[in-house]
């Protein structure tokens, strides 16, 4: 048996491992060509030392009070060297990427669908040569074929699968918009790099509210495939916002969550006044449909900066403060920006 960890560099990257029963997380990275920081291997110097987010491990009693005290293990700080896992995790390793020879994984991958789903959103299916481990949240760099150009999109689908999939804005004149439109075609090549990010589902402990704005859907969809295939006894409570009635997509796979999962549903707010929609306006203006108390939830936010802007002072002019917020903003053509709060 083995379990799935998922490290978390400093610059951004994660890299998953299958770390075996009985093997420490160390050992289980060199296994997988990823050199952690160490110097002795044997619980002593402390320089293997991270931070365990979620999972359950054991440390063992080899390990000096030098290399971690309790209070340190205690707040959750581990070492590499000694950790051995008993479920999938994610450890936070405090050096970038590439110290540890092991930058974001690039393959390339084979378009495989390209789907309109509306004026302003378009499906992108692509096979991969290997499945991709990722947290559900997380994005990759596409390239756009032709160019020397990326572009940074959310997974919408399941980790751990060849067959991936995204929600990326049909924006006039772009380069990736451009080239979905107009030339892609079924067997092109793609490449992809990646995972990347600090937006990513964790541990479900709680309530938990889903905000996304646009294809800022993508991100949460994948965490709604994630929490139907490990289900938890915790509300869960999706509000979406779009610009018009025709901005809508996947409300059957959204109502697919919703009669499956009786603990999950959603709501959507419409900006056109015009559309006749039950919620007119702005997702701010309709936190009242939350069906439980934020400041008990956890929540995950994905949209245009406005849409994270207009959250974000909501929160403090409300005086709302979830028990944890954490934030994907994003433009067409930069790179994501990530927080938590």
């Amino acid at each position: 048996m083995s379990y799935q960890v998922a490290l978390n560099f400093e610059d951004g990257v994660t890299r998953v491992i299958a770390c075996n029963e009985d093997e420490t997380v160390l050992d289980a990275a060199y296994r997988h060509q990823i050199k952690l920081p160490m110097d002795c291997s044997d619980g002593v110097c402390g320089t293997c030392k991270g931070t365990c987010l979620q999972g359950s491990y054991d440390l063992g009693d080899e390990y000096i009070d030098e290399a971690l005290t309790d209070d340190e293990a205690e707040s959750g700080l581990i070492l590499t060297c000694q950790m051995v896992v008993s479920s999938d995790a994610v450890v936070a390793i405090p050096a970038a990427s590439s110290l540890c020879s092991s930058g974001p994984q690039s393959m390339d991958a084979e378009v495989t669908g390209v789907t309109a789903l509306s004026d302003s959103t378009i499906e992108l299916n692509l096979t991969l040569p290997e499945a991709l481990g990722f947290l559900p949240g997380q994005y990759v760099n596409l390239g756009v074929p032709g160019t020397d150009q990326t572009r940074a999109y959310s997974f919408s689908s399941l980790p751990g699968e060849t067959d991936v999939s995204f929600l990326i804005r049909n924006v006039p004149n772009g380069l990736m918009s451009t080239y979905l439109t107009s030339e892609a075609k079924p067997g092109d090549t793609m490449s992809v790099t990646g995972p990347i990010g600090s937006f990513y589902l964790r541990a479900v402990e709680r309530p938990v509210l889903l905000l996304a704005g646009g294809t800022g859907l993508a991100p949460l969809l994948s965490m709604l495939k994630q929490l139907k295939k490990e289900p938890t006894e915790h509300p869960v409570f999706l509000l979406y916002g779009v610009t018009g009635t025709a901005d809508l997509v996947k409300l059957d796979e959204l109502s697919a969550f919703t009669s499956e999962l009786e603990n999950v549903n959603f709501a959507t707010v419409l900006v056109d006044k015009e559309s006749g929609h039950e919620r007119i306006g702005f997702v701010t203006q309709h936190m009242d449909a939350v069906p439980f108390e934020i400041e008990s939830a956890d929540v995950y936010l994905c949209g245009p900066p406005p849409m994270v802007d207009a959250v974000r002072n909501y929160f403090t002019e409300s005086g709302t403060q979830p028990n944890a917020f954490y934030y994907e903003k994003f433009n067409p053509s930069t790179p994501k920006q990530e927080s938590a709060a």
